[in-house]
């Protein structure tokens, strides 16, 4: 039985109970009726909000939606489309095709809120201190950014606990940036941690972190104890410099990860600034216990949020393959689990993978972000991808796209998800449904880039979706003003004449705009339901089953979700 699972409890629940969900047979009936469902709204789903008014957007809609969704306030717009909520407040008679468009995709997307997470705009951790949460530990907010906090204290101890329950203590992180997760594995939580990264400058800041963490504790227990005694060694991640290419094979993997060619020197302690640390992947070593500043408090029950800063914090570098001269089959590895906070693209997709291919893998806690860069048949090299400088290996296993992952899927009519949907389902939907409720002049933005995008066309017909790169404040401009800017990016002369008629007229539907924009907001969920659903049904597949977890606060997070999966033992 398939379930999700939820790691903080509600009021009578106990920590880390099992909520029953679906069945084998009940995810692919689900995978079947979305499939049909977005096939039937592709024109929302891959339309471009930019091409608003050059492609008439509105009118694209059925003709009974237009004349009741026109003059929606946007409180409006979040209350009646945005919110789930069954107790709606119509102005007018809506068409009953537009209330079943409502109501289907709100039932076909899986459920985002944490226990306790509520609508408000930071998690209980935050009140306190906005930028620095009370249940995690000094020395693992340093150089953290609060919504990093908040996932690497609710990840960590999800990871923990799939540990517990495998009876494993090693743990590789795949796109470990600066080692923030890792760290609190390490230090935190005294697991035996291998973090992955491609970017060599990322691995080089981790390593620095990593110390002035050991610093800051060895500092904290010379006051203490009012001496300078040696320590037992501590527990550091092994970093390891290596791009984990979706092509090759998991012995391939598995070579880089033991791989030991990036050893670190570093203080110890701050009586021992040159003593060497090396934690091979091979070795398990003791870690102290628990010391004061490691404190994570208990969880809490009620989870608030804030406008997330960004889309995501993931990185890809293309690098050279950081994996060591060994050619043989990696036949004395031991068994560890795998974890990638917000992996990249194909990088989640690859971690599936090796989990299942990899009979050292025991389980996996997987985090997946930026939808759009997933490779597929239709697509195979989207924007963005990361392609390697170095050939492949011999036992590179055939051509494999990261959607969709299951055969169930594949087989489905309508299966396909564009580059426009994917980058749809990357959108963070309780943010907008904020600044439609708060009136945010923000709104304004999706307008003037439609407009922009006319005159564009009308000086180059040629030229369509121009990359703009965001102007800062643009809400606060005139159109004039953020028009003279934007021609300026596309090399069109900034003083283009501007018929001040039609500027005004296209101005009068902005509300249009936002309301159409939402439309194809309500959707996204449920594109990224069916990305994460053919992942469940292709461990289904091949023998594993796997639980869902709205693990972060989706007002913090917006890639909350959190794919874990345990293979049985025996």
């Amino acid at each position: 039985m398939i379930c999700l699972m939820s790691l903080e409890p509600s009021a009578g629940q106990d920590e880390g109970k099992f909520i029953s969900s679906f069945s084998a047979e009940q995810q692919r009936e689900l995978a079947k009726r979305i499939t049909t469902f977005l096939s039937m709204y592709k024109h929302l789903t891959d339309s471009f909000i930019i091409e608003f008014f050059s492609e008439d957007l509105w009118h694209s809609l059925p003709n009974s939606w237009q004349p009741v969704l026109q003059d929606l306030s946007y409180p409006q717009t979040a209350d009646l489309l945005l919110s789930a909520h069954a107790n709606k407040r119509y102005p007018s008679v809506w068409p009953l095709s537009l209330l079943a468009f409502q109501a289907t995709a709100h039932a076909l997307a899986f459920p985002r809120q944490c226990n306790g997470g509520g609508l408000l705009r930071r998690p209980k951790e935050f009140l306190e201190n906005h930028s620095q949460s009370s249940l995690l530990g000094h020395i693992f907010r340093k150089h953290v950014k609060p919504k990093k906090q908040h996932e690497i204290r609710k990840l960590g101890m999800l990871v923990k606990q799939l540990c517990d329950q495998t009876g494993c203590r090693r743990v590789v992180d795949v796109g470990s940036g600066q080692g923030h997760l890792s760290r609190f594995l390490s230090f935190g939580l005294s697991l035996s941690v291998t973090a992955v990264e491609a970017d060599h400058t990322l691995v080089a800041m981790a390593s620095k972190f990593d110390e002035e963490l050991v610093w800051t504790l060895e500092k904290e227990k010379q006051k203490k104890n009012n001496s300078s005694q040696l320590s037992m060694p501590y527990n550091f991640p092994k970093h390891v410099a290596a791009w984990v290419n979706p092509k090759e094979s998991w012995e391939s993997f598995i070579r880089q990860i033991k791989s030991s060619d990036c050893p670190t020197d570093g203080p110890m302690t701050p009586s021992q600034p040159s003593k060497k640390r090396m934690r091979g992947f091979d070795q398990q070593e003791n870690s102290l216990g628990t010391p004061d500043c490691f404190d994570n408090r208990e969880s809490s029950t009620a989870q608030e949020a804030e406008l997330p800063s960004g889309n995501c914090s993931c990185t890809q570098a293309n690098s050279d393959e950081g994996g060591s001269s060994e050619e043989t089959r990696p036949e004395g590895c031991p068994d560890f689990l795998l974890t990638g906070l917000h992996a990249c693209g194909d990088l989640s997709a690859t971690l599936l993978h090796h989990f299942v291919n990899c009979p050292h893998v025991r389980g996996i806690t997987s985090v997946a972000c930026c939808y759009m860069k997933i490779t597929t048949k239709e697509n195979p090299t989207p924007p963005g991808l990361v392609t390697p400088h170095t050939p492949l290996t011999d036992d590179s296993f055939p051509s494999k796209f990261g959607y969709p992952m299951s055969s169930w899927v594949e087989g489905l009519q309508g299966h396909q998800l564009s580059y426009k949907a994917r980058e749809g389902a990357c959108h963070a939907m309780e943010d907008y449904e904020r600044r439609l409720r708060d009136e945010s002049q923000q709104l304004r933005s999706h307008c003037y880039r439609a407009m922009l995008e006319t005159f564009i066309r009308d000086a180059k017909p040629d030229l369509r979706r121009a990359g703009i790169q965001t102007i800062r404040k643009s809400h606060s401009l005139t159109f004039t003003e953020y028009a003279r800017l934007g021609l300026a990016r596309v090399g069109l002369p900034p003083d283009l004449p501007l018929d001040p008629e039609r500027v005004e007229a296209m101005l009068k539907q902005q509300r249009r705009v936002v309301v159409y924009f939402s439309l194809t907001m309500l959707l996204a969920p449920v594109v990224e339901t069916l990305v994460l659903l053919d992942r469940m049904i292709y461990l289904q597949e091949n023998g594993v089953d796997s639980q869902l977890v709205p693990l972060f606060n989706p007002n913090f997070s917006p890639r909350n979700f959190v794919l874990v999966a345990m293979k049985p033992s025996g």
